[in-house]
């Protein structure tokens, strides 16, 4: 298991905002954080339950392409749980 440093959870929510536009950033993604990989997960906290729900379904895709990109390893899953689960 890999923690991710600030610069690699920023430099995700850089491209996933630029992905995904500003205003569906703000309403989705604002306070997200992406924590760790283990193995070809990413695991990702939001802010509620209806976020992560969202998250997964319309842009976990594009976060494992993204995440693949920054950390330099494979990323196939994306975990995002709501920050009252973490």
């Amino acid at each position: 298991m890999m923690k991710l440093s600030l610069v690699e959870d920023q430099a995700i929510q850089a491209r996933i905002a630029f992905i995904a536009g500003a205003e569906t950033f703000d309403r989705i993604f604002a306070g997200i954080r992406f924590d760790e990989v283990d193995g070809n997960l990413l695991f990702a906290i939001a802010r509620d339950e209806d976020c992560a729900a969202e998250i997964e379904d319309a842009f976990s895709h594009q976060l494992a392409v993204v995440a693949t990109q920054v950390l330099g390893q494979s990323v196939d899953v994306v975990v995002v749980l709501p920050k009252v689960l973490q």
